[in-house]
């Protein structure tokens, strides 16, 4: 992989340069789950609490204006970074708090409307109405829907999935009609690897006057993604699968649509003005950064962003497509072994997940374990979809940045090891 320096990349990453079970070297290949930390975001928050630790937004002593300026310049970065505008970007503490957020602002006016407040009609719901999600989804834009159209009486709606791992769209013309309300899909699947046309499914949520939103979670890590070009008006994602720290989400919202949103979190900072009476709100982002917020992660995940767009995502992606691409071609190559997922690498991303004929994808992930490759078993957070392909869980590689075809060829090798350690053929 010529022009791609895994081995310098690696050298950055302290937790890469352990051992594990027995003292073999750390072959981590589980990403999608969470990224490892470079020095760069790990100086970074270490150096705020050292320096600069107070709370943004509150105070006039000099600690809490430096906390405010790196907290501010933190969402700046982001912002760059997904090419949006600042005012654009609301800080949370993880992806799923971002999706429930934007379920939660339909809910809230709902009910609000109810008393007789005025809220946006875009965001109230009735029976009759619906939601429309991928049968793709991780459960984080699944069940938060699910419970919204429990609360309204709305109906839940999914795009099913072709047997290559592909969202049928076949019939979206009956699925989004005028009656739907939101459509809110994942861009790159976590289990099944698929890259989604989402700017044309948010093209058809707008058609019909439904808000668009997408689970981003498992592309801007990997990919060059332009928040804007989505054509969405809410976007969420997370700050720990792309080298960032834990305990820190996204939502990139247009302005027009954060504007017309209720809250999700009530409380300090997100305020106008507060009498005994009543409340008026901030702004966005404000309005939904209710609490002290995390300063020293929004730091970490400035530190990432600056560290990913140093390497450059298109050359990211790149060096990540040729890896899976490799993991394809030996994986398919092992007989009983079977791709959840499409088996090329068009439109498609690192995540693959995979079954072996005869061994349970725990017991898989069991021996790569022992071999000192770090994978992830089990059902992803998307047992409808581990159901629509009749599998119980999968074992799924995510390979990143710091990953080369050396790590690649360890992880088949260990599968091959499987199906010897069960005495299953191959």
């Amino acid at each position: 992989m010529s022009g791609f320096d895994v081995e310098r990349i690696k050298a950055d990453f302290p937790i890469l340069s352990r051992t594990v079970r027995d003292d073999q070297p750390l072959i981590y290949l589980d990403s999608g789950a969470t990224s490892q930390k470079p020095y760069a975001v790990l100086d970074a928050e270490r150096a705020f609490y050292e320096t600069t630790n107070a709370a943004a937004h509150r105070g006039a002593h000099q600690l809490a204006e430096e906390a405010t300026a790196a907290y501010e310049l933190a969402r700046a970065q982001i912002a760059a970074f997904v090419g949006a505008k600042s005012e654009n970007i609301i800080f949370t503490k993880n992806a799923t708090e971002s999706l429930n957020l934007a379920a939660y602002a339909f809910s809230n006016a709902t009910a609000l409307a109810q008393w007789g407040t005025a809220v946006d009609p875009r965001f109230q719901l009735q029976p009759g109405d619906n939601v429309v999600v991928t049968e793709m989804e991780h459960h984080s834009n699944l069940v938060p829907w699910q419970e919204l159209c429990a609360k309204t009486g709305a109906t839940l709606r999914w795009i099913s999935l072709t047997d290559d791992g592909r969202l049928d769209l076949s019939n979206l013309g009956q699925l989004i009609d005028s009656s739907t309300k939101v459509v809110s899909v994942v861009h790159q699947s976590n289990i099944l690897g698929t890259i989604n046309p989402v700017a044309k499914l948010m093209a058809a949520a707008h058609a019909v006057g439904a808000i668009g939103v997408v689970d981003s979670c498992q592309s801007i890590p990997h990919q060059s993604v332009n928040v804007v070009e989505l054509g969405a008006d809410l976007v969420a994602w997370g700050g720990h699968k792309m080298l960032g720290p834990t305990g820190i989400g996204l939502l990139y919202g247009t302005a027009e649509i954060l504007d017309a949103m209720p809250p999700f979190l009530t409380g300090g900072s997100m305020i106008e003005m507060v009498s005994m009476e009543r409340s008026t709100y901030a702004k966005a982002p404000q309005k939904f950064e209710a609490g002290t917020p995390m300063v020293a992660q929004a730091v970490g995940l400035g530190a990432a962003v600056s560290y990913l767009t140093g390497i450059g995502m298109n050359a990211i992606a790149e060096h990540e497509h040729q890896l899976t691409v490799h993991a394809l071609n030996g994986l398919v190559a092992i007989p009983g072994v079977r791709i959840i997922g499409p088996t090329t690498g068009i439109d498609r991303g690192g995540a693959i997940s995979f079954v072996v004929a005869g061994i349970h994808p725990h017991d898989v992930g069991q021996v790569l374990d022992n071999l000192g490759i770090a994978v992830r078993v089990g059902h992803h957070c998307a047992w409808p979809t581990c159901r629509r392909y009749g599998v119980p869980a999968t074992t799924r590689i995510t390979p990143y940045l710091y990953n080369s075809e050396s790590d690649i060829d360890a992880a088949i090798a260990g599968v091959r090891e499987a199906q010897r350690f069960f005495q299953v053929a191959s």
